[in-house]
């Protein structure tokens, strides 16, 4: 009820035109305790403000803090903020003290024309809690504006026969200043024929009359300049004048008068050019000139000058302009008619507006947070936005909505403003930035609708791991590399961005301490180089371990293994193990004199500790006592004859072997053999190879079917051998029917070769648990009990580790058969 009070009766009696026209000093007193009063009536949420037009900038207007309970610190703190609806801001808040100021020069009649009322409404928005307060501010009217005539010389014509004391009404003059600071009185300029009375209309406003007082004689004085001066009510006053030029013309007694003194009409808002609004009408009994009436429209403003023009003829009213509901509601017009002799009458036009839905709802981002962490909690705010619409009624009833798909909201507290909050998880991988489109529809009808976009950036936070491309992988590197050779690079990503997703790369702390030290990592790129020389011969496998950290706070890291595996190189060169090359002494081997073609003498065995094609060994004669006497396996190293003995031939024979590996560039050694060709030896079946060469050379054809027929056997017994471990994974022993095969003397082993049965390979460690010869005299073998043949398994690391763990287990010592 304190609110709906007018300010008069707030103060108990009826302020009168003298009182309102206030100075500075009376019109903060009034203000203040007009503010009091309302927080004395326990008006919360809502507080006024009067004050006079034309204040400086700067101005102070109130303490709102004090004037609604507020705490000036509370201010800062959440965000305050004054904002208008649909107005321009002409006032701003300064949150240091509570006060509110003036920040735009305040016109009243720019704002309120001619109202009564001039009431300027603002909002007090609080963030955090979102609060709202009503600020109204009653702008009172200051005597800015003098008083203006419409013409500066006013026509009269009178007729000479015009009768004392007729009346002439002369057009007002123009105040836009109200109540006392409004045209007060007229002054008319001494004369013996006129006299100036005021006269008062139906709508209370007052024009002037110009009354005859003397009896004009057009002989005697034909025409009467006058001035007039219109004085408004303010402290100072302010006047303004206009002359009044009468010609005496012959009689014209009658004056116009229209059908009415107030004419009501009404038009739909932006209406088309040319609309017919009302047609005015008014008659003279005059005949000829005097009777000819001409339409006109008085005191038009400069706004409607170029929206309602009237036909001087016809007296129709139409629309020459937009005319808008939203700028006024209501339009009064002044309209003269006039007759040929001078002589006028007025009415009133009242138009009313008629409201269309014809503005679209206005979209406000009153603020707004244009970066999100994505791990805010569902019901931050991210915007406040503000809705409103121009027009009336339905067509200013706003809804305001988002799309479905996104992870916000819409909450509302407080009429037309809308809060728009997250209502769900944010992942910034999934999406890192939401363009979310604010669409608000009126009720209108057709409806209208405006859409705004609000872009929110996620932005990220450490919550992925880097991830490496592969979680194991394998690298090769050949022996004997110099250090600082690059071996592999490793490659992770993170998700995360900036940098929660720059990844550092290190040697895991899990990695065993004596291989941490193998190899060396670049913590940017992943690559890894060495740190010393590999020996194939000394380890062929190790194992680390890669981690991938980001640089997030915390950090988040992942690792990968690396399996790295050293490949051979032909760095050694053959062995010769038989016979026995020391200085100052070489075996002999004895021979029988009888021995045919083909006869084994000896036996060249040697070995390569590298491994592969490296370790591939190849026997030729380089040196012989007698140059075709002898010929060596090229694989075998077996020395046999090539013709019988003669009688002629050296008793003692010596031949020198060289041996080669397969590697790209081969290594050699060389060894030589003694031979002594006895009488009375025995000649071994066992050790003859070749039968009679015409026998051989008679069945050919049949050699060819045992040699196809043996290569398939061969096949077969491989491939049945090959399951037989698979299957069963025992070891065997295949048992030579004949005992007296020669044991190879474990005397002739140099004390750093261990094993014989990797395809050449030795190695100092106790990988190996068996020996075994590279070639054979008649193809018998006497194996260890954990030997195997499968010489492709004995090519791989792995299979090497497996056979390691065999002999650490308890497999049977290794032996060493040569038949």
């Amino acid at each position: 009820m304190c609110l709906s009070m007018p300010a008069h009766v707030l103060f108990g009696h009826r302020l009168s035109s003298t009182f309102i026209a206030w100075n500075w000093s009376i019109g903060l007193e009034l203000r203040a305790v007009y503010a009091c009063c309302l927080c004395m009536c326990g008006c919360v949420g809502e507080v006024r403000y009067i004050l006079p037009e034309e204040m400086q900038r700067g101005s102070v207007i109130g303490n709102v803090a004090r004037d609604l309970g507020l705490k000036v610190t509370e201010l800062e703190a959440r965000r305050a903020r004054v904002v208008a609806e649909g107005s321009s801001q002409l006032c701003e808040l300064d949150t240091a003290s509570g006060n509110l100021l003036i920040s735009q020069r305040i016109d009243r009649e720019e704002l309120c024309a001619q109202a009564s009322v001039c009431i300027l409404q603002y909002q007090l928005l609080l963030e955090d809690p979102l609060q709202a307060y009503s600020i109204v501010l009653d702008i009172a009217d200051i005597n800015d504006n003098s008083p203006v005539f419409a013409a500066d010389e006013i026509q009269l014509d009178l007729v000479e026969s015009t009768v004392l004391g007729r009346r002439f009404p002369l057009e007002s003059a123009h105040d836009p200043d109200l109540g006392s600071n409004s045209v007060r009185e007229y002054e008319l300029s001494p004369n013996n024929h006129f006299a100036l009375e005021i006269s008062t209309q139906i709508n209370g406003n007052a024009y002037p009359e110009l009354v005859l007082k003397k009896a004009l004689d057009r002989e005697a004085e034909a025409e009467h300049v006058l001035k007039i001066n219109g004085i408004d009510g303010g402290n100072p006053v302010r006047s303004g004048s206009a002359s009044i030029h009468i010609r005496v013309l012959d009689a014209n007694d009658n004056v116009p008068v229209f059908s009415q003194r107030v004419y009501k009409a009404s038009v739909p808002e932006n209406s088309a050019i040319g609309t017919v609004i009302a047609t005015l009408n008014a008659t003279d009994s005059d005949e000829g000139v005097y009777g000819e009436i001409t339409y006109s429209l008085s005191h038009l403003s400069d706004k409607m000058g170029g929206v309602i023009e009237i036909n001087p003829l016809s007296g129709e009213v139409r629309l020459a302009g937009v005319i808008d509901y939203e700028e006024a509601n209501t339009h009064e017009l002044d309209v003269q008619a006039k007759d040929g002799g001078g002589q006028a009458s007025h009415c009133k036009l009242i138009i009313d507006v008629i409201d269309v839905n014809d503005n679209k709802p206005m979209i406000e981002v009153k603020s707004a947070s244009a970066n999100l962490a994505e791990d805010s909690q569902p019901g931050t705010m991210v915007a406040l936005i503000n809705v409103y619409d121009l027009d009336t009624g339905s067509s200013g009833r706003v809804t305001c909505t988002i799309p479905d798909n996104v992870p916000f909201k819409f909450v509302s507290e407080v009429k037309n403003y809308y809060m728009l909050v997250t209502d769900g998880i944010l992942d910034r991988e999934l999406q890192s930035e939401y363009n979310i489109t604010v669409t608000a529809i009126d009720a209108g009808s057709p409806s209208l609708s405006s859409v705004k976009v609000i872009t929110i950036v996620v932005n990220d936070i450490n919550d992925n791991h880097p991830t490496f491309t592969q979680s194991e992988c394998n690298a090769n590197i050949l022996e004997n590399q110099p250090i600082g050779t690059f071996v592999m690079k490793v490659k992770a990503v993170d998700i995360d961005d900036g940098s929660n997703a720059k990844i550092l790369y290190e040697i895991s702390k899990d990695t065993k301490s004596e291989v941490s030290s193998f190899l060396t990592i670049n913590s940017d790129t992943g690559e890894l180089f060495t740190l010393r020389l590999f020996d194939y011969e000394q380890s062929v496998h190790f194992q680390i371990k890669v981690t991938a950290r980001d640089e997030g706070d915390p950090p988040l890291s992942t690792t990968c293994t690396v399996n790295v595996f050293i490949k051979d190189q032909n760095d050694n060169a053959p062995v010769v193990l038989y016979p026995v090359q020391t200085a100052g002494f070489i075996a002999e081997d004895m021979v029988p004199m009888e021995a045919p073609r083909g006869y084994l003498v000896s036996k060249v065995v040697a070995v390569d500790s590298d491994s592969g094609h490296n370790a591939w060994l190849s026997y030729r004669i380089i040196k012989a006592t007698q140059p075709n006497l002898f010929i060596v396996g090229l694989h075998t190293g077996e020395i046999r004859t090539v013709r019988a003995f003669m009688e002629d031939d050296e008793l003692k024979q010596t031949v020198v072997v060289s041996i080669t590996d397969n590697g790209p560039q081969s290594l050699s050694a060389t060894a030589t053999v003694n031979v002594m060709i006895g009488d009375g030896l025995p000649v071994l079946n066992e050790l003859f190879e070749f039968a009679n060469e015409s026998q051989d050379s008679d069945n050919l054809t049949l050699y060819l079917i045992i040699a196809l027929t043996t290569v398939s056997s061969l096949l077969i017994i491989l491939i049945s051998g090959v399951f037989y471990f698979k299957l069963c994974r025992r070891s065997y022993v295949y048992h030579s029917t004949t005992d007296s095969l020669p044991v190879f003397p474990t005397t002739y082993l140099p004390p750093s070769f261990t094993d014989l049965s990797r395809c050449g390979t030795l190695l100092k460690d106790d990988r190996y648990d068996s020996f075994l010869t590279t070639g054979s005299w008649r193809g018998d073998f006497r194996f260890g009990s954990s030997t195997d043949t499968d010489t492709l398994k004995q090519r791989s690391a792995a299979y090497q580790k497996n056979t390691l763990r065999h002999a650490r287990a308890g497999a049977p010592l290794p032996c060493y058969v040569l038949k």
